[in-house]
């Protein structure tokens, strides 16, 4: 018996696809365009379990699998399953899913791995923040590859990660989920992690296209009132970092509405935009229930079948998570000449498209697990600790306190260790971690991996010392109790380590997380009263903040003797953040965010113009505590070397420019420095940011180890969006800033573009090259 056409795969997997097309129903095509969300399920027959309550209730499991699936949503991420015994359930639904269907196709299974898979007993890894935090893609890409091969293993076949919304106020309870607040910041490191989870076969998903972040009063889902140019300049480039150099394969649309548009109804953005101007081939998912909450929320669409209609001209080829609107209600749509089967062929097409690149369509596909899963090896521990050690932030030192000296003459001999943070394993967990996410509802079982809290970190990081603990008080309550027992234990101590920060929640139940916005930026609770009655005690306290973003600290930076900064730094982060009060760890994390000093007076972003910066026209000073791009160390770094082009600090508006430095470790132990390039527009045709960030680079030093680092900095950086909404590299002057901040300047190079102002599109230089080399 000949082969189909589709089944061979020695054939273009366009001409396999469209053989494939051409065989396929109405009803066929669009079974390929939604996912239904199951959970895996113990029992020999069952495989998975569709939510009933998600779907459409007049749909069951098998007849929503007769003419094939589209997508398997979560079935380890929705309830605590052994991994091994999820993979055989997994691979049970794909056989009945195949032997559903004419055809034989499996579905995409694809799961949440934001900060590590979303399964129980899986390595729970730093947030995003805190990959922002390390400034170093090449670890967050071992990071993607790592978490990727753990997908592949399981019978996985895409994530839904990473978030590339760059934050535009700090209240946004999803803030732990970004890298930061600089576009080039979240374009760079992110595209690392895409590349790492695609070269691991996984089809990485973008989020949150796009606007998400831009919430008007940082309300999860609020409309988003961003204009023109800060969509342009700020919320896109990320994601055109994403796709050109992290080959991501999908994008997934955002609940936001721009200016009264819904993403998800947005056909500028996921068709003219995404498609036809950046040349992007994958598929756009949407984000859970987006499709029909054009319906029910937003109002642009009169029925599920309307919502349907208008995603799919739109451009958003699946919906997700569960079967909605894309079923029934779209099929009657074309069967009433509502909508073209071309627009369901389209779509169909890109599916099948990545199915076929994927293997799903090869006549030898198999769905059985390879082997044993190890989720949580020793080696994803091992890069675990690692980021979280590179992404803790010292904020501040008063000079002699830290690190604390674990043994000698010196020692610390009684630690008290105070703080509703301290004793608690899920003090490190962002609200996408398993255990934060799923087990809530599952009380009763364990967390599936070993997370060294706070207080037993520091009891084993100070083996001669007596650490003692007191609570103080809860996280978001308003007890004050405990204040009286924690301040006479830190009376009675040489030092205190008050771990304070966030509980992850999900929509309300946290005070961090997706739906925990704040509505100020002061922390949680009584945890500020908490500091100042140890404070009043007259010992020093050293801060330990672990947070999903940064609070308002200026009513005590001045009093603390240190304050150290860890973004939910995964299972590892008790013992790393141990280790940088000890000294074993010496801090190099920077700030991603700016920490704010007053918790109503914060900074939106470090991203201002010069009317958006101090000034004598209003009495609220938005100048944050510390700025992006800071972070201490236990060493020191001298800075020299700078030298620029002998030739002059001309270049035409197409030129590249070469700045370089070096930069020493003048301390007694190694650490690093973050050397950071921002440019800086004296003069616009528009206003622009004071400063932003066009480049950096991490270096490790030794004690008395010099490198030198040298930018190439293109034209095409300086760029942005004119008067007319062309995004131009305009003729002027420029500065650009060799800094360990965004306002700790080292160096500055005067640079002027010469020639005629130059129209740039997605082709552009998108990044800063960067070489490092031994100095002497």
């Amino acid at each position: 018996m000949m082969t189909a056409p589709w089944r061979d795969s020695a054939l273009p997997a366009e001409a396999r696809v469209e053989d494939l097309l051409s065989r396929m129903t109405l009803e066929e095509k669009t079974a390929q365009l939604y996912g239904v969300w199951v959970g895996a399920s113990t029992d020999a027959e069952a495989g998975v379990a569709p939510h009933q309550h998600e779907m459409a209730t007049d749909w069951n499991w098998d007849e929503v699998i007769a003419h094939g699936l589209g997508q398997i949503t979560r079935s380890y991420g929705t309830a605590p399953i052994d991994p091994d015994e999820g993979a055989r359930a997994l691979a049970r639904a794909q056989r009945t899913i195949m032997a559903a269907n004419r055809f034989g196709i499996p579905a995409v299974a694809h799961e949440e791995c934001l900060a590590g898979f979303t399964a129980w007993g899986a390595t729970a890894y730093p947030v995003p923040l805190a990959w922002g935090a390390s400034f170093d893609p090449e670890l967050v890409e071992e990071l993607g590859r790592r978490i990727g091969a753990d997908l592949v293993a399981a019978g996985v076949q895409q994530g839904l990660a990473p978030v590339l919304d760059v934050v535009r106020d700090l209240r946004w309870g999803r803030v732990e989920e970004t890298i930061g607040e600089d576009p080039y910041l979240v374009g760079t490191v992110a595209a690392s992690y895409v590349k790492g989870l695609e070269s691991a076969g996984i089809v990485a998903t973008l989020k949150h296209f796009a606007g998400y972040a831009s919430s008007a009063g940082a309300r999860n889902h609020a409309p988003v009132r961003a204009g023109v140019r800060e969509f342009a300049d700020v919320t896109l480039p990320p994601f055109e970092h994403g796709l050109r150099h992290g080959g991501a394969r999908s994008v997934m649309a955002a609940y936001t509405e721009i200016d009264g548009v819904p993403s998800h109804s947005d056909p500028w953005l996921l068709t003219e935009l995404l498609r036809e101007t950046w040349g992007f081939d994958g598929t756009v998912v949407a984000d859970y229930f987006g499709v029909g909450f054009l319906e029910s929320l937003q109002r642009v669409a009169d029925g599920l079948g309307d919502a349907a209609r208008v995603a799919l001209e739109s451009g958003v080829d699946v919906e997700l998570p569960t079967l909605r609107c894309y079923g029934k209600p779209l099929i009657e749509e074309v069967r009433a000449g509502r909508v073209s089967e071309d627009l369901i062929d389209r779509a169909a097409r890109r599916v099948l498209l990545q199915k076929c690149e994927l293997g799903l369509l090869d006549e030898d596909w198999s769905p059985e697990p390879k082997g044993a899963l190890q989720l949580d090896s020793d080696a994803n521990r091992a890069l675990a600790r690692r980021i979280a050690e590179e992404s803790v932030v010292l904020l501040a030192n008063d000079g002699g306190t830290l690190p604390l000296s674990p043994s000698g003459p010196s020692a610390v001999r009684r630690i008290a260790v105070v703080g509703p943070r301290a004793d608690d394993a899920m003090a490190m967990l962002g609200c996408y971690s398993f255990p934060s996410h799923v087990l809530p509802h599952h009380p009763d079982v364990a967390l599936g991996v070993e997370i060294p809290t706070v207080l037993e970190a520091v009891r084993s990081e100070f083996p001669d010392a007596t650490v003692e603990f007191a609570l103080g008080c809860d996280t978001s309550e308003a007890d004050t109790a405990g204040f009286a027992e924690a301040s006479a234990l830190a009376s009675s101590s040489d030092v205190v380590v008050a771990v304070l920060g966030d509980r992850a929640g999900l929509f309300g139940r946290g005070t961090s997380g997706e739906g925990c916005d704040a509505a100020d930026l002061a922390l949680p609770g009584v945890q500020g009263e908490l500091l100042d009655a140890l404070l009043e005690t007259g010992k020093p306290v050293v801060a330990v903040l672990l947070t999903g973003r940064p609070y308002a600290l200026g009513r005590w930076a001045d009093r603390l003797a240190g304050i150290v900064q860890g973004f939910f730094p995964g299972e590892e982060g008790g013992p790393a953040v141990a280790g940088v009060l000890s000294g074993r760890v010496t801090p190099s994390g920077r700030l991603p965010v700016s920490v704010p000093r007053d918790p109503g007076g914060q900074p939106w972003t470090y991203l201002q113009p010069p009317l958006g910066l101090a000034n004598e026209i209003t009495n609220l000073d938005p100048t944050p505590l510390y700025p992006f791009g800071h972070g201490l160390s236990y060493t020191t770094f001298e800075w020299d070397g700078f030298e620029a082009p002998a030739s002059g600090a001309e270049i035409g508006t197409d030129g590249t420019y070469e700045v370089s430095a070096t930069v020493r470790n003048t301390g007694d132990r190694s650490g690093a420095e973050v050397v950071q390039l921002y440019l800086h527009d004296p003069v616009a045709t528009v206003t622009r940011p004071d400063v932003r960030l066009v480049g950096y680079q991490r270096l490790e030093l030794a004690p008395g180890e010099a490198r030198r680092v040298t930018f190439r900095f293109h034209a095409d950086l300086s760029s942005f969006t004119g008067r007319d909404n062309v995004r131009v590299v305009e003729p002027g002057k420029l500065e650009l800033r060799l800094a360990a901040s965004s306002t700790d300047v080292r160096h500055v190079f005067p640079l002027t573009l010469t020639g005629e102002t130059r129209v740039v599109g997605h082709e552009r230089e998108l990044l800063c090259e960067t070489e490092v080399t031994k100095a002497g």
